[in-house]
This record gives C-alpha cells, sequence and structure tokens, in this order.
C-alpha cells in the first residue's frame, strides 16, 4: 500500500469515525453519498455549491447563484457558512419574485450573500450566538431557545460539512432589510 492510499485511508477512517460520533453527520447525504466509512472522505472535496447540488433539493437557489455570479465564489477555499433556503422556502415567496430576481443581479447578489457568514460556523457555535454579520454588510438574529432560528426561518437541517464550509438548511428565504 502506497503512502497516498495509506492516508486516504486513514482519513476515511478517521472521518468516518467522526461522522460515528457527530449524529449531525450520521446517514447525511454531501454530494449525493451517505455519509459513512469512504463516502466520507469524498465529503472532504466537495464544496458547497457540488454539495447543494447533488442533494436536489436547491435547484432555485443553484440557479439564483449562477444567475448572480455566486458560483465561483462559494466553489472557492472559504470557509463559508451558507445558510441554504431550499425549493420549498423559495415557493413561499409571493409569486413571481424568484423570476423578477433572477433579472436584478444586484438586488439578487444582495439576497444571496445575506444567507452566507464568513466561517465555518457549526451547529454548537451558533446556539451560542444572538447575531452573525454576513458577507453582504447586514447582521442576521440568532434565536437558539426553541432549535434554531435565523432572523425568522428555521433551521431544520444543521451541519452539513463540506471542503470550504458548511450548509445549514433553512425553511425560509432570508431578506435584508
Amino acid at each position: 500500500m502506497s503512502i497516498t492510499s495509506r492516508s486516504l485511508l486513514a482519513a476515511a477512517v478517521t472521518l468516518s469515525l467522526a461522522a460515528g460520533a457527530n449524529p449531525a453527520l450520521a446517514g447525511e447525504k454531501c454530494a449525493g453519498t451517505k455519509v459513512h466509512s469512504v463516502a466520507v472522505a469524498k465529503t472532504a472535496t466537495s464544496d458547497i455549491v457540488d454539495t447543494a447540488v447533488a442533494a436536489g433539493s436547491f435547484k432555485t437557489l443553484a440557479a439564483a447563484l449562477k444567475a448572480a455570479g455566486l458560483v465561483d465564489t462559494l466553489k472557492g477555499k472559504g470557509p463559508f457558512t451558507v445558510f441554504a433556503p431550499t425549493d420549498e422556502a423559495f415557493a413561499k415567496l409571493p409569486e413571481g419574485t424568484v423570476e423578477a430576481l433572477l433579472k436584478d443581479k444586484d438586488k439578487l447578489t444582495a439576497i444571496l450573500t445575506y444567507h452566507v457568514v464568513p466561517g465555518a460556523v457549526k451547529a454548537a457555535d451558533v446556539v451560542k450566538l444572538d447575531s452573525a454579520k454576513t458577507v453582504q454588510g447586514q447582521s442576521v438574529s440568532i434565536d437558539a431557545t426553541d432549535g434554531v432560528k435565523i432572523n425568522d426561518a428555521k433551521v431544520v437541517k444543521a451541519d452539513i460539512v463540506c471542503s470550504n464550509g458548511v450548509i445549514h438548511v433553512i425553511d425560509t428565504v432570508l431578506l435584508p432589510k
């Protein structure tokens, strides 16, 4: 076995043990693969965008990131924390809103960057905060008294770990003031 193979095997075993010890990661899908044993090694190379696309429930978010020209940024080194609204969250917006935003790159960019916080902020850290400054410049409020809410959005799945940060899935699109 080569050093590279041993290193990859060791990383896979280490990540496998970490996933098993962390219930937030156990069974989580990242890049379309269940997180366990060797599949976790794949997670380390799946960035935020690839992970969101592979999940299949972020089609609107992916289209919006592309329209705003933010795909390359969120595929970059990071780390980033993304509060990712599902397709159902976008569907809650008034009819025609998504279509209008896709045509207004500046407004769309402001809304999308309002969903991103610099650094990899995991759930254990989020619950200790009452706000976080977004890449857009404004802060989001954080309430962890009954589950976790970011402004009025409920975090429905936390700590989807990617190679360049972490995704927390939310049920409502965040709109800056």
